[in-house]
C-alpha cells in the first residue's frame, strides 16, 4: 500500500519540483490593501498543493506553472464573490480543475503524447544511483504507466487525493458527488493498481 499512497507524491517530489520563480503572477497594486494581504497568505498556503495537482495532470513543469499562475489570477479577481471562507479550498481546486480541462481542450493529442514522453524521459534520464534507487525508479515508472491506464475519473480523483492532498469531502465538493462515491473510487483505483503491480512483478 505504501507504493500506491506514494503515487503522485513521489512524482511531484522527485520530478515536478519547479525551478526558478514560484509564480509569474503580477503583484497586485498596493491600494488593494487587506485584500492583497489576504490573497498573499492564501497563495503561500495553497500554491504547493495546487501546483502539485496541476503537475500531476499535465506532467510538464513550465505548463504547470503557467496554469497555476492563471488559477491564482482568477482567484484574486473573483475572491470577493466567495460567500464562505470555509469553501475556499474546494472553490480554488474547482478553478484549478477547470483550468486544466481548458488546457487540454486546446492541446492536440500529439502534443499531449509528446509531453508524456518527455516527462517519462525525465524520470529515466536521471543519474544512476545504488541498486535500490534503480529499482525504485523502475517501480515508479511502471506505476505511472498503470495510473494512465485507469479511467479518467479515477485518475482525476487519485490526483486530487494524493497530489493535492485533499480530503474526501473536499473532493466530493469539487466533483459534485458524495464522499462515499469518492471513497469507493479511491479504494477501487488503488486496488486495481496493487493488483496490476503484483501481476507485473510476477511477470518479471
Amino acid at each position: 500500500m505504501a507504493m500506491e499512497l506514494a503515487l503522485t507524491r513521489g512524482m511531484v517530489e522527485a520530478a515536478a519540483r519547479p525551478s526558478g520563480p514560484a509564480t509569474k503572477i503580477t503583484p497586485a497594486p498596493a491600494t488593494c490593501g487587506s485584500k492583497t494581504e489576504s490573497f498573499t497568505a492564501l497563495y503561500d498556503s495553497y500554491f504547493p498543493k495546487v501546483y502539485a495537482y496541476i503537475y500531476g495532470r499535465v506532467q510538464d513543469k513550465e505548463v504547470a506553472l503557467d496554469i497555476a499562475s492563471d488559477v491564482f489570477e482568477r482567484v484574486f479577481v473573483k475572491m470577493d464573490s466567495l460567500r464562505s471562507a470555509e469553501a475556499f479550498g474546494s472553490w480554488l481546486f474547482t478553478i484549478a480543475r477547470n483550468e486544466v480541462s481548458s488546457h487540454w481542450r486546446k492541446e492536440k493529442p500529439a502534443a499531449k503524447a509528446m509531453q508524456e514522453a518527455a516527462w517519462e524521459g525525465e524520470i529515466h534520464g536521471r543519474p544512476a544511483g545504488p541498486e535500490e534507487s534503480l529499482l525504485h525508479r523502475e517501480k515508479l515508472s511502471n506505476l505511472v504507466k498503470l495510473v494512465k491506464q485507469l479511467p479518467q475519473r479515477e485518475q482525476e480523483i487519485i490526483s486530487l487525493k494524493f497530489d493535492a492532498e485533499l480530503t474526501n469531502r473536499e473532493i466530493a465538493q469539487i466533483l459534485k458527488t458524495s464522499e462515499v462515491n469518492v471513497r469507493v473510487t479511491v479504494f477501487r483505483a488503488l486496488r486495481k493498481l496493487k493488483e496490476r503491480m503484483q501481476k507485473t512483478s510476477v511477470a518479471d
